[in-house]
């Protein structure tokens, strides 16, 4: 008998929605008006992570920084803009959701980006996909804190374990696997991904269906 996770819980940016190159292009621009140009280095700080990280790293690295809360808004402006204007699923994502919906399993959304830009996404993919959802705002903490997990988990009423987490970046994997779930990596860039006991890669979402996923947790249901 198959039996399924108790719950799937999905990253947003870059792993259901192509918006992580829009993540970076908004980084890139904010970067550039304050003198600091954007490279290969420092995709750890940007990548996956939510918008106050990434003001602080552009605060350090540039000497013509007006702050950290100063970028932060501008980056949040900019990200914003461009998600409005483009936002597109990730292939295999509308099905993979749609597959689980039919089989009953509740899903939630699980994102370091703020509430505003979540709910923006929602009116492009579909609120009704979702059980619950939260954004970078809902936790003290944001990825790579397990924090977003273990609270998606608490407000489903699950056993962390028995949930498999889906991410793109080495900052969302790590978050979904310090809070005990299992974890489905599909990488949207070049940062590595470490590899670890319950960490699953594929090239793409349109390689997940529900008996892949069934395999992810350990153990029967309880």
């Amino acid at each position: 008998m198959t039996v399924l996770p108790s719950a799937v819980l999905f990253d947003m940016d870059g792993t259901l929605v192509d918006t992580e190159h829009l993540w970076w292009d908004a980084t890139e621009e904010v970067a550039a008006r304050i003198g600091y140009r954007l490279g290969p280095v420092d995709l750890p700080e940007v990548l996956g992570h939510a918008v106050e990280h990434t003001a602080a790293h552009l605060d350090r690295a540039a000497p013509d920084s007006p702050g950290a809360a100063e970028l932060a808004a501008r980056l949040n402006s900019s990200f914003t803009a461009r998600v409005a204007a483009q936002v597109v699923p990730r292939p295999g994502a509308l099905a993979l959701l749609a597959s689980l919906r039919d089989a009953a399993v509740p899903t939630a959304l699980v994102s370091a980006s703020p509430r505003q830009v979540v709910d923006l996404v929602l009116t492009h993919l579909g609120r009704d996909w979702f059980t619950i959802t939260l954004a970078a705002e809902d936790t003290e903490r944001t990825k790579p804190d397990p924090a977003p997990y273990l609270a998606a988990a608490a407000r489903l009423g699950l056993d962390p374990a028995r949930c498999v987490a889906v991410e793109d970046t080495p900052t969302g994997v790590a978050s979904a696997a310090a809070a005990g779930c299992a974890v489905l990596a599909v990488p949207s860039s070049d940062a590595a991904i470490p590899a670890g006991p319950r960490i699953t890669l594929l090239s793409s979402l349109t390689m997940a269906d529900l008996p892949l996923l069934a395999g992810l947790t350990a153990g029967p249901a309880e």
